[in-house]
């Protein structure tokens, strides 16, 4: 479903900086934090963020960024079809949300990935004005214009974020954790 809403239905909001247990960027990681080892974040949720400031390649990298995730919050490996498919589809998620900040505007900041028992949602963050929707309608045979087709398709919901009198957006997704 498209959505302007800046959390899921039923959803607390969204978390405040640090408060999944994710510490303070380091600036020695490269823009890379991905929480405290041995150390459990708040509420079950585990949380990992990527900085793509002076980044090329970005796309691949936000996809190498998410598997790790993944390996590390136990989606990989994946032991049957349906763990593959989930880890596939958070993948593909990334992907989309990811080109599309890189061809609507101007690039991506920031990859979150946050995880508890039951949902990840991915977040990313970009300095655009423009506001992401599927096309309508939607024409499979035609090359392009499927991201957010394939965002709304694959995920339980998602939407946009926009702070009052900071430029940009967060475009977030939600997809349910493996069984």
């Amino acid at each position: 479903m498209s959505t302007t809403r800046p959390h899921s239905p039923g959803d607390r909001g969204p978390e405040p900086s640090g408060a999944c247990g994710t510490p303070a960027r380091d600036p020695s990681a490269g823009g890379v934090s991905s929480g405290t080892p041995g150390e459990e974040p708040p509420s079950g949720r585990q949380a990992r963020r990527l900085s793509f400031e002076g980044r090329s390649g970005v796309v691949p990298l936000a996809r190498d960024f998410t598997r790790q995730a993944l390996y590390a919050w136990g989606w990989l490996p994946a032991g049957t079809a349906d763990r593959r498919a989930a880890s596939e589809d958070v993948l593909l998620v990334v992907s989309e949300l990811v080109t599309n900040a890189c061809l609507h505007a101007d690039g991506p900041e920031e990859l979150w990935i946050t995880c508890d028992n039951k949902v990840l949602r991915i977040e990313v963050s970009d300095r655009g004005a423009g506001q992401p929707s599927p096309r309508t309608p939607h024409r499979a045979g035609r090359p392009g214009g499927h991201g957010m087709f394939i965002v709304q398709r694959l995920c339980l919901d998602w939407g946009v974020v926009r702070t009052p009198g900071i430029a940009g957006k967060k475009v977030w997704a939600e997809l349910g954790a493996p069984a």
